[in-house]
C-alpha cells in the first residue's frame, strides 16, 4: 500500500479516482449470452487527468502493478 500512496503523491491532483481492485467478473455478449470472468482480465483501476492519452501512460509507467510483473493497460475515456 505504501508504493500505492507514493505513487498518488507523485501524479498529484491527477489523480480523479485511485480506483479499486476488480474482484469476480462475468461477460454479457451479444444476444444476452454470459460467461464468467472478464474478457480482458481486469485487475483494478485508476482514473488520472492528463493533458493526452500519451501523458498518460507516461503516468502509468510508475504503478506499482508494474514492480509485480503486471501489465497497465491506459485507456482514453470518451466523455458524452
Amino acid at each position: 500500500m505504501a508504493q500505492w500512496s507514493q505513487w498518488f503523491n507523485e501524479l498529484g491532483p491527477a489523480v480523479v479516482d485511485g480506483g479499486a481492485a476488480a474482484g469476480s467478473a462475468k461477460t454479457v455478449g451479444p444476444g444476452g449470452s454470459v460467461s464468467d470472468g472478464g474478457s480482458r482480465g481486469l485487475t483494478g483501476y485508476s482514473i488520472v487527468s492528463p493533458d493526452s492519452l500519451d501523458s498518460a501512460v507516461e503516468l502509468a509507467k510508475g504503478c506499482p502493478v508494474l514492480g509485480i510483473g503486471g501489465p497497465v493497460d491506459v485507456y482514453d475515456a470518451i466523455a458524452t
